[in-house]
């Protein structure tokens, strides 16, 4: 299992940007510290770039020792609305991840809200727009069907395609994640089991984590972990997530390691940074707590 940073913030004085820096100096800068802490590869956000400079940032990626290892893009396609537009993003991913050395594409298949000032547009409320409770059949068969088309594009550039696990999403837990494959039912296909959005999605949890890990190893191709600390407020119907360094959360990743070691798990396990404060240092301790483990496991 190998260890990638798929970073939320980027700052590297004097660079304090919301991508990958674009100088070299300061790219060079992030990616050294990046390999330093322990990171063995970066995941990117698909990006509209010329294909000489696609194969300039591979090249920098590369000689830095951080490959990327994914790309994000794409999206849901139960919304008539954004469905074709969110099938062409996740095609352009494709794309862009055969040109720059990914073979992973991870996408989510969220959708727009009923209502945007209504409950549920965001997490920690009792309610999820978008979510697998609200989801009708047809919801699944559509984006079974766009996402089998894209992986038949996909698998002719050696890319997989992973399904985050995520709020918002008729994919938001353990069933709903095995419902959606067995409907698209393609060899390039699998979950990305992020634990920290089915913690965050509801005020009060819909599954353990404990549970959804273990009925989703085996389909792991790729793998967002992140932490939270809960505070519910029972009286608002509201939880408020704080997002902390991976040993310092409520989600046991000793245990959802272990599940993943069980099922034979080779891929990347990728720490979703943390968005404020010193990235560094805090996703440096995850990076050390995860070696930890698997060290220990192994042993």
């Amino acid at each position: 299992m190998k260890i990638a940073y798929a970073f939320r913030r980027c700052a590297s004085y004097p660079y304090n940007g919301g991508g990958l820096p674009t100088d070299t100096k300061n790219q060079q800068q992030f990616l050294q510290k990046a390999k330093e802490i322990g990171f063995e590869g970066i995941e990117l956000p698909t990006m509209n770039l010329p294909d000489a400079e696609i194969g300039t940032l591979r090249t920098q990626l590369e000689d830095a020792g951080m490959p990327c290892v994914a790309i994000r893009g794409g999206g849901g396609a139960a919304h008539p609305r954004v469905a074709a537009g969110n099938k062409q993003a996740m095609i352009n991913a494709v794309n862009f991840a055969a040109k720059i050395g990914a073979n992973v594409v991870n996408s989510t298949v969220t959708t727009p809200p009923r209502d945007p000032n209504g409950k549920g547009t965001y997490r920690g409320e009792p309610v999820s727009q978008g979510s697998s409770r609200q989801a009708s059949a047809i919801d699944y068969e559509q984006t079974a069907t766009a996402v089998s088309e894209v992986a038949s594009i996909a698998v002719d550039q050696n890319v997989s395609i992973s399904i985050e696990v995520h709020q918002n999403s008729i994919v938001d837990n353990s069933w709903s994640a095995l419902h959606l494959l067995e409907l698209i039912d393609a060899p390039n296909v699998g979950i990305n089991p992020d634990l920290g959005n089915i913690y965050w999605t509801y005020d009060i949890p819909e599954e353990s984590c404990e549970d959804a890990i273990v009925a989703l190893a085996p389909h792991v191709n790729y793998w967002h972990c992140k932490s939270l600390y809960r505070v519910h407020i029972p009286d608002l119907e509201t939880a408020i997530y704080v997002q902390v360094p991976l040993p310092d959360g409520e989600i046991d990743y000793r245990f959802a390691i272990a599940a993943l070691l069980d099922a034979d798990y080779d891929g990347y396990l990728a720490i979703e940074g943390v968005r404020y404060g010193d990235q560094f240092h805090q996703d440096g301790r995850s990076v050390a707590y995860v070696k930890s483990v698997i060290a220990d496991l192994k042993s």
